[in-house]
């Protein structure tokens, strides 16, 4: 819809929001903007379910009869046994419940809201549609928004869509079937303002939330047995049918060969006593524990006991791209000049690694002046800041300009010292509508001016009318060899910025209309996400082991496509083995599962879709794990036979419902610890 269409369908004011007793009426209609909280049943009832198994209702059994045959000892055993299980599995069902607690603590937040006309500060749980609440950089979203205007909005997606790049917003209209990571015209309850500001009109709260489909996601997903479990339970069952047969026919027995019915009942119950593997469940719980320590030297963290087992059993691992397989800091891989390409050392945001030419000798600004300016556009024209703290490189600002101040420090480019020279005297800022930044420099020695761009390839290279050559000279631009090559690098999964720069003497104007037709094209930089180190041979390790590897992730399928083929998680043939949440849709019911499990690659797929993915994996006999850090990997993570979360870059909601925790978010520590399931 438009915006118009949605402020009258909502009976709201654009300008003036609701009023207040409008607002009043209808938060007494929708109620407040919060997540219902889990029917648990109470502490009573929980702690009554630890009890709601056929080995401990003999085990109980046994512990009343010893007590009241005068074995005080035996019956205290046995009782300590059914107690210590029985505090166990309180505890871990109660942290099974913090998953949906720390859901509902992501929409607790103040707002700033229109009503009458005025902005007002109000709790985000007095939110109701049609009001219309104002959006700035450091925002936590606190409703589902329909934008109604904003200046340069970008907003971290990655918790609830794992988009791994901020998203930049604008207005339009988009078809229906528009999925949520591509919505650029709504803003989602839980998501940050990363940059930017904005206002749009609540079109959904509380349950109706996109967040609050994932915890309804989260709450209906079922929490299933191990495989160890699973067994136990039989086994205890037919142990507790045995146990009770064979006691009844020594009593029967004895009775017909005429013995003391008192003292035969005595001898039936002391032989069931005897039979019962009281210390069969402290047995388990000692022997996974020992897991628990072993696993916690080699980086994993266990919640649940009993998922220690059921990594042994995995068959498929379904891994989150960004993070887990990747490192989740993006990196220049590859600088083009108009007079020949360079490749790129290192990874992360770490200042290590070099810059090299075609013949792998280091490049410097005397191999290419091209790559000279095209590092400097990068690194002037950049609003990003890097520090180093406990050892670790940290980001403050959007992860491709990172990228590029990094390689620009690889390039021997200071941009301390540039700005200390030529500081910036304006700034273009980057928006969807110009899909480029411009800044303006101004040498402090020579008056002079420099004009440094950085942006998308098309638009960049449609300003441009010269290029720059390895020399330095300007010479007519080639711009169908530009947009090849910076498809050949996008084919490759890399994403691609253009840099272009224009000397002058400030008698130029520096507005957007001066530009067009005046820029000289330096160079084209491609990045993306680097795989991690470990990754590859953790993944040909696993498919040694005869576990599958299928990446999962919101990204695109391109960046997706080339991250798993490095990984060897793709095999040569890519037919069939990489699917799109769309292509998920149009599936056949009947054809859905064998595609599924044939698949490698799961592309731009919405929570749903992942909890729906394990659950057919499931339904074709596997034993599943799943990985992943964000609200939007909460579901699958929840049904999954182990969910498996990362500790550094992991929400709170994926901790909690996960069975274990990468202490360092690495894939190659799953391996390790199906290493120890197995044992």
């Amino acid at each position: 819809m438009s915006c118009h269409e949605v402020v009258l369908l909502l009976g709201t004011d654009p300008r003036g929001g609701l009023s207040r007793e409008e607002a009043a009426r209808r938060l007494e209609r929708y109620g407040r903007n919060v997540l219902s909280a889990a029917g648990g049943g109470g502490v009573l009832r929980r702690v009554l379910r630890q009890f709601h198994h056929p080995l401990i209702y003999v085990l109980v059994a046994a512990a009343v009869i010893t007590a009241v045959l005068d074995e005080y000892v035996d019956s205290a055993v046995i009782l300590g046994v059914v107690l210590v299980n029985a505090a166990i599995g309180y505890v871990q069902e109660s942290r099974a419940e913090g998953a949906l607690d720390s859901l509902r603590s992501m929409v607790r937040t103040e707002a700033r809201v229109v009503r009458d006309g005025q902005e007002l500060m109000i709790s985000s749980d007095e939110l109701v549609p049609g009001d219309l609440v104002v959006l700035e950089a450091g925002d936590k979203v606190p409703v589902d928004l329909r934008l109604v205007r904003l200046a340069e909005l970008r907003v971290d997606e990655s918790a609830l869509t794992g988009e791994s790049v901020p998203v930049t917003k604008d207005e339009a209209e988009l078809p229906h079937v528009t999925e949520v990571a591509d919505r650029r015209n709504m803003v989602y309850s839980g998501t940050l303002v990363t940059a930017g500001s904005g206002a749009g009109v609540a079109v959904a709260t509380g349950a109706g939330t996109e967040l609050g489909q994932i915890h309804r996601l989260v709450g209906a997903a079922e929490t299933l047995a191990t495989p160890l479990t699973r067994k136990l339970a039989r086994f205890s069952k037919v142990l507790t049918v045995a146990i009770l047969v064979l006691a009844a026919v020594t009593f029967g027995v004895g009775v017909l060969r005429g013995q003391d019915a008192a003292e035969t009942f005595t001898a039936a119950i002391a032989l069931a006593v005897g039979a019962i593997p009281e210390g069969l469940p402290a047995a388990v719980t000692i022997t996974l524990a020992i897991g628990v320590t072993r696993m916690a030297r080699r980086r994993a963290v266990i919640r649940r006991l009993p998922a220690i087992e059921t990594l042994g059993s995995t068959t498929v691992i379904c891994s989150d791209k960004t993070g887990t397989l990747t490192e989740n800091q993006m990196t220049v891989r590859a600088v083009w000049t108009p007079d020949g390409e360079f490749t790129v050392t290192g990874s992360g945001y770490r200042p290590e690694g070099e810059i090299r030419d075609a013949s792998g000798a280091p490049a410097s600004e005397a191999t290419s002046t091209a790559l000279h300016w095209s590092l400097l556009a990068g690194a002037g024209c950049n609003d990003a800041r890097i520090r180093e703290e406990d050892g670790a490189w940290i980001l403050a600002g959007d992860p491709t300009e990172g990228a590029m101040l990094v390689v620009a420090g690889k390039g021997g480019i200071d941009r301390e010292r540039f700005e200390g020279g030529c500081p910036r005297t304006a700034t273009i800022p980057f928006s969807s509508e110009r899909q480029y930044m411009a800044t303006l420099h101004g040498d402090r020695d020579s008056g002079r001016e420099v004009v440094l761009v950085k942006g998308s390839v098309e638009r960049v290279v449609s300003m441009c009318r010269t290029e720059m050559g390895a020399d330095g000279d300007s010479r007519p631009l080639d711009a169908g060899a530009a947009l090849r090559s910076a498809e050949e690098l996008a084919g490759r999964g890399l994403r691609v910025l253009a840099t272009a720069v224009r000397p002058g003497d400030g008698s130029a104007g520096f507005g957007e209309q001066d530009l067009p037709g005046t820029l000289t094209l330096t160079g084209l930089q491609a990045m993306l996400d680097p795989p991690r180190s470990a990754a590859a041979p953790a993944v040909r390790a696993c498919h040694t082991a005869g576990i599958g590897v299928k990446m999962i992730t919101g990204d695109h399928a391109a960046t997706a496509t080339a991250i798993a083929a490095h990984l060897a998680v793709l095999g040569d043939d890519h037919e069939g083995q990489v699917l799109t949440g769309r292509d998920l849709e149009a599936l056949p019911a009947e054809r859905s599962p064998e595609a599924v499990d044939r698949a490698a690659v799961f592309a731009r797929v919405s929570p749903e879709q992942k909890l729906r993915l394990v659950e057919t994996l499931q339904q074709r006999g596997h034993v599943v794990a799943v990985t992943g850090d964000g609200v939007n990997d909460a579901p699958a993570l929840r049904q999954a036979d182990i969910g498996i979360a990362m500790a550094r870059s992991g929400t709170e909601v994926a901790k909690e419902a996960a069975d274990m925790v990468l202490t360092d978010d690495d894939f190659a520590t799953i391996e390790a610890a199906v290493e120890e399931g197995r044992g």
